[in-house]
């Protein structure tokens, strides 16, 4: 922020900008004292951020209009949320407190400035740390993400408008520096998407992903938007021939409804292509059109039976893929979204996917978690139906826990904002919702913690399994108990769900200090077999790395099989830099220091080169960069310097807990090293296509192929090759080579 006198035209901007946020906010409020009250808060704030600019060199005033327009028209809260988030920054950047807040605007307007002043502030302080002293110190920012969260406790609203001030930084991200911008990048990915997503705020999820592609893969991102614009050129006459017989169909049929249609957004088919490893034009669910149907919110049978008389309709016109069908009508998903999803195959060939929901079901698609609050207070929500207050209760037990800490906490909560669920079925044919990767011990928990602890096996489908087999959809499980079971350590090693891992926590802390003892007798028996000794100091890192509280807890789970002896072990004797996993690969090697490294004021003064002799550089292994990808460091005491992809996961991961080790590296100009690369490749087989593709590799690229591993079946071939790149340049110079061999349909760098 900077301070210079505002002009004319500053002013002006300011008061258009705050004009359309006021005619946003009448739609909103159900009074004129409402619309008083945030006309004084404009007032107030506009006076206490006069003559202050953002980096950007706008007005600062226009970031918290920008993110109370988003609170009102992205999210759908009222009028003290809109409030709030105009003097979101008055506390933390004026002299003015919390108590004038109060005495201003009243004690729930006030609470909901503090909450977002206690956020940002621990969010800033997180960037005045530097590295030093001992590298396993448990990170502040895992704690600052527990504060955050621990903000649901009181009032979620505030981290609504903390997602609405996150999104108007991503949205000028731009005038940040690099490093800043890949912190806030990576906590916008790890944390606040899926928090976003689980909230059932799909627009403002979608908007931060696409700008996270934007800056973290450029080249893709504007390769996708320009593939995107010319296929709506392309086909956007194919899509309305595809609504006309559907809207004359309703029509016929006496519904009120609306009719829209999209196009799915850069971010999601990048994230198709790269995890499913598909091209472009094999995205099959490119476009969708949705139905939005009037009928009373109330009548619950109704909305039902409406979404299934439209499905009849539509696939009396259109043939539809009986695998595609998604049924969330019947089934919420557990951020409250409904509606029921059919994939029509259009008479010009196309699959489109088509939704279906009642006006209800749209607003709370669209509003999330502010409309599903609306709609229950209105009494149109059961609390049997509230799938996200269960969720939201259940992330407050996470949070009250005193036995998970900050860095664990990050986790299980990223972990829960992620994952995907599934139905299975009890022997009586009830429906039961579990998470994805659950087994039969977890479900047995899920019922009951009696039945969980007394579990001896499992029928799926009829057939005996063990309580460690790993559940899928429309699964039919029985479970098998006997009274003189008992839960077991090896359980921990298979359960999946956060709350069956408790119960068997909890069961053995009644033997906790023997279980200690047995931990610690282990681990020293180990490091005397490999003439080492735990120290008090050693002990100290152990449970900073490993984020316990204290050394009981530390030894409680190593006994357990929680944490493993391999990894102290590494950490003690200082073979991971800073790392737990052995995601690293040593490949430039300088003279590293001894002494801890702080990271340099300019963090782009990194150069991935054996010349710098004062750092280590190591590429990761989990995402395995080479020359010219877009990448990101992180940097050790020692020295050493992870240098990840941008948009690699352990990456996110790690840059939303130890946002102060990034710098950015860049690549050395040198072709003396190469890389090893994997491209997938696909296409019709004929008489000589491999000699073809080997031909254009070896002898017109002179690229040297580590390894080709192609099949055939039904006259079609697919495969992988590895290959040796100096760079990203010879690698797409090459990729387009192969496209253009007669027969390959496909080619595609992924992941070894």
């Amino acid at each position: 922020m900077s301070v210079s006198e505002f002009t004319q035209q500053d002013y002006d901007l300011i008061a258009r900008d705050f004009a359309d946020l006021k005619e946003a906010a009448i739609k909103r409020c159900s009074n004129s004292s409402e619309i008083d009250v945030i006309q004084r808060a404009f007032e107030f704030a506009n006076a206490a951020h006069k003559n202050v600019r953002r980096r950007s060199g706008e007005p600062y005033m226009i970031h918290p209009i920008a993110v109370a327009k988003i609170v009102v028209s992205d999210i759908g809260l009222g009028y003290k949320s809109i409030t709030a988030a105009l003097l979101h920054d008055v506390v933390e950047d004026t002299d003015f407190t919390v108590e004038d807040i109060s005495r201003m605007f009243g004690e729930k307007i006030a609470s909901l400035v503090d909450g977002l002043t206690k956020i940002k502030t621990v969010l800033d302080n997180q960037d005045k740390n530097h590295l030093g002293g001992d590298v396993y110190i448990q990170s502040l920012q895992a704690e600052n993400f527990k504060r955050i969260l621990l903000t649901l406790n009181d009032d979620a609203r505030v981290v609504l408008i903390k997602l609405a001030d996150r999104l108007h930084n991503c949205r000028t991200i731009e005038f940040m520096p690099e490093y800043k911008r890949d912190k806030i990048l990576s906590e916008t990915m790890f944390i606040f998407i899926p928090l976003a997503h689980r909230l059932g705020l799909y627009e403002v999820k979608s908007e931060m992903e696409n700008i996270w592609l934007r800056y973290k893969e450029p080249a893709a991102y504007n390769e996708i938007t320009a593939l995107i614009n010319r296929t709506i050129n392309d086909k956007d006459e194919s899509i309305e021939a595809f609504i006309r017989p559907i809207d004359e169909a309703l029509t016929k049929a006496g519904m009120s409804y609306g009719i829209r249609k999209r196009i799915k957004t850069p971010y999601s088919i990048w994230h198709k292509m790269t995890t499913k490893n598909v091209a472009f034009d094999q995205i099959y669910d490119l476009y969708a059109v949705r139905i939005v149907f009037d009928v009373d919110a109330a009548d619950r049978d109704r909305e039902r039976d409406e979404c299934y008389h439209i499905f009849s309709i539509v696939t009396g016109i259109y043939r539809y893929k009986p695998d595609r069908v998604r049924d969330w009508v019947n089934h919420p998903k557990s951020n409250g979204y409904e509606a029921l999803h059919c994939t029509l195959l259009s008479n010009d060939g196309i699959w489109i996917e088509l939704q279906i929901r009642s006006r209800r079901m749209d607003d709370i698609a669209e509003k999330g978690i502010a409309a599903h609050w609306a709609y229950k207070k209105e009494g149109y929500l059961s609390e049997k139906d509230s799938e996200v207050d269960k969720w939201l209760n259940g992330v407050k037990e996470i949070l009250v826990n005193p036995d998970v800490n900050a860095l664990e906490l990050l986790d299980i909560v990223h972990s829960d904002l992620v994952s995907s669920e599934i139905t299975v079925f009890t022997p009586k044919g009830e429906q039961k919702t579990i998470a994805k990767g659950s087994t039969a011990l977890d479900f047995a928990y899920s019922i009951h913690s009696h039945i969980g602890n007394t579990a001896i096996a499992a029928k799926v489908n009829m057939k005996l399994v063990p309580l460690s087999y790993v559940l899928k959809t429309g699964d039919q499980v029985e479970i098998i108990t006997s009274e003189d079971e008992h839960p077991k350590k090896e359980w921990l090693q298979f359960l999946h769900t956060r709350q069956a891992k408790s119960i068997v926590m909890d069961y053995f802390k009644a033997d906790k200090n023997a279980i200690v003892m047995l931990g610690k007798m282990t681990l020293e028996e180990k490091l005397k077999g490999m003439g080492m000794k735990l120290t008090e100091s050693g002990l100290r890192r152990l449970v900073a790395a490993t984020g316990q509280k204290n050394s009981e807890e530390l030894f409680f789970r190593l006994a357990l099989g929680l944490v493993h002896y391999e990894t102290l072990i590494e950490i003690l004797t200082n073979i991971q830099a800073h790392d737990k996993s052995k995601w690293y690969t040593k490949i430039f090697k300088g003279s590293a220091e001894k002494e801890p490294v702080a990271p340099k004021k300019n963090r782009m003064d990194y150069v991935i080169s054996s010349n710098d002799k004062k750092h280590r550089y190591v590429l990761a292994t989990c995402c395995n960069p080479i020359a010219g990808d877009p990448v990101l460091g992180f940097l050790s005491p020692d020295g050493t310097i992870a240098v990840h992809k941008k948009t690699c996961e352990v990456a996110q991961s790690m840059a939303s807990k130890y946002g102060d080790w990034i710098v950015m590296p860049q690549w050395a100009d040198s072709k003396d090293i190469s890389f090893v690369v994997r491209v997938s490749i696909k296409g019709v087989d004929h008489m000589g296509m491999l000699n073809e593709i080997t031909r254009m590799i070896s002898l017109v690229m002179e690229v040297n192929i580590k390894r080709l591993n192609l099949g055939t079946e039904k006259g079609l071939f697919d495969g992988y090759i590895d290959l040796e790149v100096q760079d990203t340049a010879v690698l797409e110079n090459l990729i387009k080579k192969l496209k253009n061999i007669d027969g390959v349909q496909s080619v595609m760098r992924t992941e070894i």
